[in-house]
């Protein structure tokens, strides 16, 4: 069992805006997605979404929100809510959520239990408990197919131990230093969640110090490498190259001091000093466009970082993705990628839907409309069965390309993203 402990905020979704309760339908956010940002800028390790949806067309709306929200959040997210069959979980974990969970108080929710475990891996499967009489119901399946158990109601902590040998994560209505500490220090209990940590999501990173301060280990940027191990420049700081985290793209390069070392380590956000302006400054922090930290390294000399985040928006003042864009000499060379070459062609079929160009093919598909579309994207399939049988491989070379065109308009055409297809192909 992780030794470290968890703070996790809560979003009770209805009619796509985040609510107080289960039971309180009192609006306390019109913009559930950016309440999700909220708490992962806020040093909150994951986030618990219930659907309160009450019709199958408020529940599809739901799944959209949510796939915005782990999206953007910035920290794991646990779908919960609507759940009444393995494809309800299978909706929540291809909409992006790391975790989806079973509600217990409905039996054949318990049932399902073994399946979708056996299906998607016990490590994704959460029961949502809130009587004793739940965890005498699931006693069979709890310690068996569940990987965790987030506890509704603070009183039934003590059956739960006793029975279900599952880490929990606790809900507490108010908050109390002392109720969390008490809590956290129980072995079996991996986290808080449910109003007290809503409400106290700024200071989440002060509680978490002080649980630390009094033996609670709980999830912090600790760094291998102190600021005082580093290798300064002659003005006591060290340059920063940061880069994408995902496609390793150079965004930019900036220079830390020891107070901004040490804030970007507790925020979870780049923080720099300028030397021009003499101050911190947060990334973003102006316009919006922050950088979240996913690694720090540091070189063979400990003297340069180099920054591995997520980024929002524009790394560059001038409204550029990447600071390096003035080309100063340049060979003639192959830069295939894949999976810019996808992005490439992808963001030329979405230029000609927005701009469309006479004679153009893809928006001759795009005229036409879906039908059309997928009738040709069926005909390139077959062609593909077609060319694997011929002995000479470049016939299914050419096909498949013709297959990933069309597959590309098609994806234009219903808004689905390369990033999102690798998500998805990750996830599997």
């Amino acid at each position: 069992m992780n030794s470290y402990k968890k703070f996790v905020p809560c979003i009770y979704l209805f009619n796509e805006k985040a609510v107080a309760g289960f039971k309180d339908d009192t609006v306390v956010s019109e913009d559930p997605v950016a309440l999700a940002k909220f708490y992962g800028d806020n040093n909150a390790d994951e986030l618990i979404v219930f659907d309160l949806s009450t019709d199958d067309i408020s529940h599809e709306a739901a799944l959209d929100k949510i796939k915005n929200i782990c999206n953007q959040a910035q920290i794991p997210v646990t779908g919960a809510g609507n759940v009444k069959r393995m494809e309800d979980i299978k909706k929540l974990l291809y909409a992006g959520c790391a975790k989806a969970a079973l509600n217990y108080s409905k039996e054949d929710n318990v049932e399902l239990t073994k399946e979708v475990s056996l299906k998607f891996g016990r490590d994704k499967i959460v029961a949502c408990i809130a009587e004793a009489s739940e965890i005498e119901a699931g006693e069979g399946m709890l310690s068996e197919f569940v990987g965790e158990i987030v506890l509704i109601k603070e009183k039934t902590i003590k059956q739960a131990i006793e029975v279900a040998k599952v880490p929990l994560v606790v809900t507490l209505p108010e908050v109390s230093l002392d109720k969390i500490i008490e809590l956290l220090s129980c072995m079996s209990v991996v986290g808080v969640t449910g109003p007290a940590i809503n409400a106290n999501a700024k200071q989440l990173n002060d509680i978490k110090d002080l649980c630390a301060d009094n033996g609670v280990g709980v999830k912090t940027f600790e760094p291998a490498i102190k600021w005082k191990e580093l290798t300064t420049n002659f003005d006591g700081l060290v340059p920063v190259v940061v880069q994408d985290y995902k496609s390793r793209e150079v965004l930019m390069v900036a220079y830390m001091n020891e107070d901004a070392y040490l804030h970007t380590l507790k925020s979870g956000r780049m923080t720099y000093y300028s030397r021009s302006r003499k101050q911190q400054w947060i990334k973003g922090e102006t316009s919006g466009h922050f950088q979240y930290v996913k690694e720090l390294t540091a070189d063979c000399d400990k003297d340069t970082i180099l920054a591995r985040v997520s980024q929002v928006g524009a790394a560059c003042h001038t409204g550029s993705r990447s600071c390096f864009f003035n080309e100063i000499v340049k060979k003639e060379y192959d830069p295939s990628n894949p999976l810019m070459v996808f992005e490439e062609v992808l963001g030329v079929i979405k230029d000609r839907k927005v701009h469309p160009k006479e004679g153009s093919y893809t928006n001759y598909l795009f005229d036409k409309g879906i039908d059309k579309i997928l009738k040709k994207l069926g005909e390139e399939a077959t062609e593909i069965v077609i060319a694997a049988k011929n002995p000479n491989a470049n016939e299914i070379k050419y096909e498949i390309a013709d297959f990933l065109y069309h597959m590309m308009v098609l994806m234009v055409e219903k808004g689905v993203s390369w990033e999102e297809i690798i998500e998805e192909l990750d996830k599997r």
